[in-house]
């Protein structure tokens, strides 16, 4: 079997395919071809949110790629995320999603971030107060907010549920309230943000982590940093194939966002990673922990708000 065909088990007994294809950026008018050509060539994770605001786009990439017969919905595992202004309308965020993205059920659905934004403020995605700043709701709770997530499963809209974005502190938390383990963390996660304390407390609590933002940032320095680079010309791909191969030797499933349809080939080349390339990968982390020069590429101006500190 391909690496990129991996599957790792869930807290719910289905799998999660290791290799998903990210949409978040991705324009407009390239994310349904994105889609569709994705599942051409063996994708069967595909992550989208409702914040994104293209889940029409994924809709029309699946029907299209189900309409050639060669795929099954039950072949597929799609991700989408309950946005910040619905956390008190669960469900009708969820049928929302449902209906843009054309299907009767999500294998997964997320929190996306732990926090309420004001759901009657003046925007219905990103609502701010006068001085610019994110219109938050503090006195409401992410527990709260979850407790109408685990409802979500005794309809049959959702297979499984999850969080994304959350802390240590965050998940502690809500495993103190809930009866339902999130299925899934989705975390920023890439060798400069390895997030070690988080990624070993799921696989302590049986939460599986999937990492977005894999290669870092356009034009990472993850790119040409030498350990990367080691491992690539050991084993004879690219830096990116390292970056998305270290997830899958980690037991983490991974989110490549691409809409260029090479290149969204080229992402499902990936190679087994032994432990002499981690120990190579892990030493450069080392190193970057030492030096407190971890680099965080996904920082939203609410970010202290939930325990980020600051961006490193």
């Amino acid at each position: 079997m391909a690496i990129a065909d991996t599957r790792f088990k869930l807290n719910t007994g289905a799998e999660i395919p290791a290799l998903g294809l990210g949409t978040w950026q991705s324009g407009p008018g390239e994310v349904e071809r994105a889609v569709s050509h994705a599942i051409s060539v063996g994708y069967r994770h595909i992550d989208t949110a409702f914040c994104y605001q293209n889940e029409e786009e994924v809709g029309k990439g699946i029907k299209e790629a189900l309409a050639s017969g060669k795929v099954k919905r039950e072949d597929l595992f799609v991700t989408t995320k309950l946005w910040c202004t619905y956390h008190t309308r669960v469900e009708e965020a969820v049928d929302l999603s449902l209906k843009n993205l054309g299907l009767d059920y999500l294998d997964l659905y997320l929190i996306h971030w732990p926090i309420l934004m004001n759901p009657n403020g003046n925007h219905p995605l990103f609502p701010k107060h006068p001085d610019g700043s994110r219109d938050i709701i503090h006195s409401h709770s992410h527990i709260d907010s979850w407790k109408s997530m685990e409802k979500l499963l005794a309809t049959g809209k959702v297979k499984a549920i999850g969080v994304s974005n959350y802390s240590k502190r965050y998940l502690e938390e809500l495993l103190r309230h809930a009866s339902v383990v999130p299925a899934v963390n989705q975390i920023e996660n890439h060798p400069s943000l390895p997030q070690q304390e988080i990624v070993d407390f799921c696989k302590e609590k049986g939460i599986h982590v999937t990492a977005y933002s894999p290669l870092g940032s356009t034009g990472s320095p993850l790119f040409s940093a030498e350990p990367i680079v080691e491992v690539a010309k050991k084993k004879g791909v690219t830096p990116a194939t390292i970056l998305l191969s270290w997830h899958i030797a980690r037991g983490s499933s991974v989110l490549a966002k691409s809409v260029t349809p090479s290149r969204i080939e080229d992402n499902r080349n990936l190679v087994e990673l032994d432990d002499s390339d981690m120990a190579i990968i892990a030493k450069y982390t080392d190193e970057l922990a030492a030096k407190k020069a971890f680099q965080r590429f996904v920082y939203p101006p609410f970010g202290i708000d939930f325990g980020f500190p600051d961006k490193s």
